[in-house]
């Protein structure tokens, strides 16, 4: 199963979350009679209308019913979307190392058809060596055991199959000159990275930007950022905002297009994907 594939389960239940959303409000039905009506809890209701549970069958079949679904071609779209919503991903197996609110986000990054960032403290994940991952991962969790952190370097590996996938996003990165002068592992390992990044940077469906320490402050005052973009037209873009021990996702219009802005003047206001790969040789000359 592709990285595509089964991110696009976690896109189903979006999708089929929000349906189920529309149907109940267009309805006048409350959270609370709708999970009576499956014996469930509202709070069961809310966790399924965000997509953020599995669905069985029976319990969509009642609530078709009750929100007055009778439709049969309707019925067994929506029958279908769950089938596709259950799909278990990949990273799944990675669950010992896999904090349960990532799982969502490695979903959504799967399936999306664009996905811009910006990164300040070091080289975006889906850019890493496995050198410099290790240094990263080591670094962030003291304490750890060498198979826990070589378990999570492989999951950071198994992610990056997205960018050569048959349907590749796009990925638009700006990174930070920051994050290509603080050193995570040995000379070497800053070397093969700066490498690397030159090179990925080739790709065609890879745009790659520094934003140089001579601009001075720019626009991505706020910190790291990730905007996700889907080839579904019934999902809008999403800003995925990563803490230390949890996430937050923006999809409210007025909220993405301030991120949005943002990142259309990092891009504008740092240098171009050549100059970029210019910057980059030079830094290697200092390493």
């Amino acid at each position: 199963m592709t990285a595509t594939e089964s991110g696009g389960s976690v896109v189903r239940r979006i999708l089929l979350g929000s349906q189920l959303r529309r149907l109940r409000e267009s309805r006048g039905i409350t959270r609370e009679a709708a999970g009576y009506s499956i014996r469930a809890s509202e709070s069961k209701i809310s966790r399924m209308e965000l997509g953020r549970v599995s669905f069985k069958a029976r319990d969509i079949e009642d609530l078709l019913t009750l929100y007055g679904v009778t439709d049969e071609a309707e019925r067994t779209a929506l029958l279908a979307l769950v089938r596709e919503a259950n799909v278990v991903g990949w990273w799944h197996s990675y669950g010992d190392v896999l904090p349960g609110w990532f799982q969502t986000y490695i979903g959504l990054e799967g399936a999306a058809s664009a996905i811009r960032i910006y990164e300040v403290q070091f080289v975006h994940g889906l850019l890493q060596t496995e050198a410099y991952a290790h240094a990263v991962v080591a670094r962030g969790m003291p304490g750890a055991s060498d198979a826990e952190i070589d378990r999570r370097v492989a999951l950071r590996a198994e992610r990056q199959k997205v960018l050569v996938a048959e349907r590749a996003p796009h990925f638009h990165a700006v990174l930070d000159e920051a994050a290509l002068r603080r050193p995570y592992g040995d000379r070497a390992v800053m070397r093969e990275q700066l490498k690397h990044l030159i090179e990925v940077s080739e790709q065609p469906n890879v745009t790659l930007q520094v934003m140089p320490f001579s601009f001075g402050g720019h626009a991505g005052e706020s910190g790291a950022f990730t905007m996700l973009r889907f080839p579904e037209s019934d999902l809008s873009d999403l800003v995925y905002l990563e803490q230390m021990t949890s996430s937050l996702y923006l999809d409210k219009p007025e909220d993405v297009a301030q991120y949005e802005r943002a990142l259309d003047r990092l891009h504008a206001d740092s240098p171009g994907p050549a100059e970029t790969r210019d910057l980059l040789r030079g830094l290697l000359q200092l390493i």
